[in-house]
Formats: structure tokens, C-alpha cells, sequence
């Protein structure tokens, strides 16, 4: 029972914006059904994160997980890049 399990959300997007210092902007998005008519739905939503390094390039593929809040919009840290933009 010592054990802290690493319960933090973390989410899988595409840097949109990298103009800012230390922060990256990551457009996430899903799909999901309707429920009455079935029809498969795009949606996304813009999540602001933060980078310390500034390592993250436009069009990047990042992981993100969900942190303490860091600014007034900031409450997500860059994890990992998965797939750099050519």
C-alpha cells in the first residue's frame, strides 16, 4: 500500500503553435460515435503545455500529461516527442 500509482492523465497531439517561450500549443483529437444516428464525430480541442527545453518543432507528435497548474492556462507538461515534422 506504499505504493503511488501514477494516476495522471496523459494525452497524444500535434503542436499547432510553438511561439511562445517555454510553452507549445497542442491541438488534441478524437473521434467519437453519435449516440442516436451512429455517425462518427471529429472533435478537437487546444491544450497549452509546457516545455522547459523548447525542444518541440511545429507539426511534432507529443505526449502530454496532465501536472500541477503551472500559468493561468498551463496544466499540461510535454512527456515525450513521438514523431518529428519533416
Amino acid at each position: 500500500m506504499d505504493e503511488q500509482q501514477n494516476s495522471k492523465k496523459t494525452l497524444i497531439g500535434v503542436v499547432s503553435s510553438n511561439k511562445m517561450n517555454k510553452t507549445v500549443v497542442v491541438t488534441v483529437n478524437r473521434r467519437l460515435k453519435h449516440p442516436i444516428y451512429g455517425k462518427y464525430i471529429s472533435k478537437h480541442k487546444k491544450y497549452m503545455a509546457h516545455d522547459p527545453d523548447g525542444s518541440c518543432g511545429l507539426g511534432d507528435t507529443i505526449l502530454i500529461e496532465e501536472s500541477r497548474p503551472i500559468s493561468k492556462h498551463k496544466r499540461w507538461v510535454v512527456k515525450d516527442i513521438l514523431e518529428k515534422a519533416i
